[in-house]
């Protein structure tokens, strides 16, 4: 039988907890972690210019190079930015193919209560890659459509001469930019909310029937025009909760940075000062040590957070997983199976299919 959007919190949390404490494992706690992080589940400086100089030896040409930075030149300051920006998109792409496989790892550990990476990985490439090949199609779609809602409006106003002699346009300007606002709003929230329901409930039919995002989304719309009213209470109710637990991990996560803050700024005040008493200056030995340090913090930190973060990254497949399966009987076989037979009574002719 189905449930509805409430009572499957219900089960969610009660899975959770069998999940994670029953027993506790820090171990499989921190696989969840680095796979529901990976699925999508959840600038300083320091340097005083005024001190901080470029050797400048007497009688040498000055380099014309970028202002502010000597020595470089705008063609090599191109270049660097160039394949930062190629190295940046091909890292997200990548980041992108590994999220889409953790996301059908995650599925398999809500439903096995383990979480195997290794073993998950092998086996869900395919559908990874099929997942991976939606979302990369649906993102340039949304980046196309965005333009066009952007472009058009823009181009109007242009035409019509608004942004030259603003003030005489204002009324119309002003009911432009809230109408063109709300446009974008529900725009926004729409492409959110078909990413939500693919990962939610397309994913469990790619997993379980090893079927394309278009073929889960031509089976799931005849489902949700069915029960309107059910998956809209659950899309609501899916809002109000990561809402809730956003604050929650919000919280906790200021509280444990302020836990670790406080004693490792008095442990780096304190080394600073013995390495004054000491005669240590600043170069490319201490600054090198600082940076190992700051970043060995940093990584302690976010394995903290992400462990604070895994019964939201259990709940929330869960919570659509305890929704979906009264709706989808290929998902209830699974989540709810058959219990085993009896065993036969000795000479007993063996069952048939």
């Amino acid at each position: 039988m189905p449930i509805t959007a409430v009572d499957s919190i219900t089960l969610a949390v009660e899975h959770t907890k069998q999940q994670l404490f029953k027993p506790f494992r820090i171990g499989q706690w921190t696989r969840l972690a680095f796979v529901g992080l990976l699925a999508g589940e959840l600038g300083s400086n320091g340097c005083n210019r005024s001190n901080f100089q470029f050797p400048h030896h007497p009688g040498a040409v000055p380099h014309t190079g970028f202002p502010g930075f000597p020595g470089i030149d705008h063609a090599l300051l191109a270049a660097l930015i160039t394949a930062v920006i190629v190295a940046a998109l091909a890292l997200g792409i990548i980041l992108m193919y590994v999220g889409s496989v953790m996301r059908f790892i995650l599925f398999d550990s809500i439903i096995a209560r383990e979480c195997h990476i290794r073993w998950g990985w092998s086996r869900r490439l395919g559908n990874g890659w099929q997942y991976f090949v939606w979302k990369l199609g649906y993102i340039l779609l949304t980046i196309a459509a965005t333009v066009v809602l952007v472009g058009f409006p823009l181009a109007f106003a242009f035409a019509k001469g608004w942004f030259r002699e603003p003030r005489e346009h204002l009324p119309l300007i002003v009911l432009g930019g809230i109408i063109f606002s709300l446009v974008l709003l529900f725009f926004f929230l729409a492409t959110a909310v078909i990413l939500v329901l693919t990962k939610d409930f397309v994913v469990p039919q790619m997993a379980l029937e090893n079927v394309d995002a278009m073929e889960g989304w031509r089976r799931l719309w005849p489902m949700m025009k069915a029960e309107k009213g059910a998956y809209a209470a659950y899309i609501v109710m899916k809002i109000v909760l990561a809402f809730v637990a956003a604050i929650l991990i919000g919280i906790a996560t200021v509280i444990l940075g302020l836990i670790l803050a406080i004693p490792s700024l008095g442990l780096g005040i304190l080394a600073v000062l013995t390495g004054k008493a000491a005669g240590l200056t600043w170069n490319a030995e201490t600054i090198t040590l600082a940076v190992v340090v700051g970043c060995i913090l940093l990584a302690i930190f976010l394995y903290l957070v992400s462990l604070i973060s895994v019964p939201v990254i259990v709940f929330f497949p869960a919570y659509s997983i305890y929704f979906f399966a009264g709706r989808y009987p290929r998902l209830s076989a699974v989540l709810y199976p058959a219990p085993p037979a009896p065993n036969a009574p000795p000479g007993a002719a063996p069952a048939t299919l």
